[in-house]
């Protein structure tokens, strides 16, 4: 395996775990609405299906920026308050 299909591999799986980890608030943020924090997971899931369609076709540079801007809506979402992450481990920046 090459190094760039180990990063693959690796933000695919840093992505999809961090989805799983991800919700909404139990209240709507003051500066947010929970419509916010729908379009962040929402993205987000677009990107890992993207990602593992560019993976599927041979594209890893295409399929790893995928899953990195997939994992930086749900980051942005976390950090603005519209989505809930947990805060222990390293799946997120906040």
């Amino acid at each position: 395996m090459t190094e760039l299909e180990a990063k693959v591999d690796q933000y695919e799986g840093l992505l999809a775990e961090a989805l799983e980890a991800a919700s909404l608030p139990e209240t709507p943020p003051a500066d947010g609405t929970l419509e916010d924090g729908e379009a962040c997971l929402e993205m987000a899931r677009a990107y890992l299906t993207d990602g593992r369609h560019f993976r599927a076709e041979g594209e890893p540079v295409e399929a790893l920026a995928a899953f990195s801007y997939g994992h930086g809506w749900l980051d942005a979402g976390a950090r603005i308050g519209v989505l809930s992450v947990p805060t222990e481990g390293e799946l997120f920046t906040v």
